[in-house]
């Protein structure tokens, strides 16, 4: 299938995720693909199917934040169909700021996604510690 998207122009796709509950603030848009934004997989983007001008930049928060750990609830869990800790990968959408180095990642709602079904979700995390702006280059900000 062609989609258009907001970084990309026209794209041949054919992994779609399903966000069966959409993601908050934006519970229409149900269907979206994860594409490459940079050449060294560290930053991607999650693009709507529907809508070209719906796009998230994401990453990996763990290859930002190491000790980034967290508990899915069972709910979550079945949600998404997980049967293994194998099956799944983990997105934090950031906050892209000029300059760069002041991007923040919001490690308060991860995206989810069951690698196997295609199917995903934004869970939001009762846990204190994390909220929806941690900068992502703090280490660098600390030295400078």
């Amino acid at each position: 299938m062609k989609i258009n998207t907001m970084y990309h122009g026209e794209v041949e796709v054919d992994e779609i995720l399903t966000f069966e509950k959409g993601i908050p603030g934006f519970v229409e848009e149900k269907q979206f693909v994860l594409l490459p934004l940079s050449d060294d997989e560290t930053f991607f983007v999650l693009q709507s199917v529907a809508t070209p001008g719906l796009a998230f930049i994401l990453s990996s928060p763990f290859h930002f934040f190491r000790t980034y750990d967290f508990q899915l609830e069972e709910v979550a869990v079945e949600e998404l169909g997980l049967q293994s800790e194998k099956d799944v990968a983990v997105y934090s959408i950031l906050t892209v700021q000029d300059p760069f180095e002041k991007t923040t990642a919001n490690l308060q709602a991860p995206i989810i996604i069951n690698l196997k079904n295609r199917k995903a979700k934004q869970v939001i995390l009762h846990d204190e510690q994390y909220k929806t702006k941690h900068p992502i280059f703090e280490k660098a900000e600390a030295k400078g």
